[in-house]
């Protein structure tokens, strides 16, 4: 399985259901945790091998580009002096040149393309990550309540005492309402950190856009 395909599993796996089904799910959720952590480091440092690839292929792309326009330089000095054989041979190597700056030219593309999809990976997988440290241990606290609960309720049967009934009752509807409540404070949060990250590309992209603006109206200096 490719690093991108072991991250997309991490990113879409159900944390509540992971715990609820798990034997162990306090190991079962560290586990996870850690996974997220090495799968992260992983990608972070794939997205600097990338972007350090990108930037090779745009040096060979420049410098093909370069040499595509001295030779055609050197072709019409050679027109010029009447010398038509050196002006072949100077665009014979321009021709040359310019295929091999438009492969990089498709090359570098490629290689934008990859490190966009790795940055987008990097940035899934580590708003996914502190969703479960977030929810870390609201979850473990759940999953021992519901086994305290379970253990009370057999108690109560193995005894045939049904005077405290609705005493328990009672405390089984607080336990349900308190992991509701926290339920929804860890969705709160998560919305207010994806709405904040969202607002943060949106902003990024108007900067970008202005600046892109005022350098065609020629107000950059």
């Amino acid at each position: 399985m490719g690093l991108l395909e072991r991250v997309s599993t991490l990113i879409r796996a159900n944390l509540n259901d992971m715990v609820d089904r798990a034997e162990d799910p306090e190991k079962m959720i560290k586990q996870v945790i850690l996974d997220m952590e090495n799968q992260y480091l992983q990608v972070k440092t794939q997205v600097a091998v990338s972007i350090a690839d990108q930037h090779m292929l745009e040096k060979k792309m420049r410098e093909n580009e370069d040499s595509a326009k001295d030779l055609m330089r050197k072709a019409e000095i050679a027109v010029d002096k009447t010398q038509d054989d050196l002006a072949r041979a100077a665009l014979d190597r321009f021709q040359t040149a310019q295929r091999l700056a438009q492969s990089y030219r498709e090359q570098v593309d490629d290689q934008k393309a990859q490190v966009d999809s790795l940055k987008g990976a990097l940035v899934k997988l580590e708003q996914k990550l502190d969703e479960a440290k977030a929810k870390r241990d609201l979850l473990l606290a759940r999953h021992r309540r519901s086994i305290a609960l379970g253990k009370a309720a057999r108690a109560q049967t193995a005894l045939g005492d049904n005077s405290n009934s609705a005493t328990f009752d009672r405390l089984k509807d607080r336990v349900h309402h308190t992991e509701a409540a926290a339920s929804a404070e860890v969705e709160l949060v998560t919305d207010d950190l994806g709405d904040r990250l969202n607002r943060l590309d949106r902003d990024s992209e108007v900067d970008r856009l202005l600046a892109d603006l005022k350098n065609r109206r020629g107000l950059l200096t």
